[in-house]
């Protein structure tokens, strides 16, 4: 869910930022991945290197847990990235 919430925050933080979140690929709307997503936000200087570093590592614990690679993670890095992700909720605000 904390994954799910970042995603939505970068999405956001794009909308009030004036960055693109989605383009047109043979008449169909593709939504830019999360990934993309931060990589933009961090050259527009919306957030620094170590924000773009953190993200970059709790959307990869993100997408373990999504594909049930529960082996990759532990309950505390789990704890680290909800920490993680409401701070900089709260840091970087929408």
């Amino acid at each position: 869910m904390a994954g799910s919430v970042l995603e939505e925050h970068l999405r956001q933080l794009c909308h009030k930022s004036g960055i693109a979140v989605e383009e047109v690929q043979s008449g169909r709307v593709i939504p830019f991945k999360a990934d993309t997503l931060n990589a933009v936000l961090y050259k527009a200087d919306v957030y620094t290197k170590l924000d773009q570093k953190a993200i970059v590592a709790w959307l990869d614990l993100r997408n373990h847990a999504a594909h049930g690679k529960c082996e990759n993670y532990n309950d505390n890095q789990v704890k680290q990235l909800i920490g993680g992700v409401t701070e900089f909720i709260a840091r970087v605000p929408m």
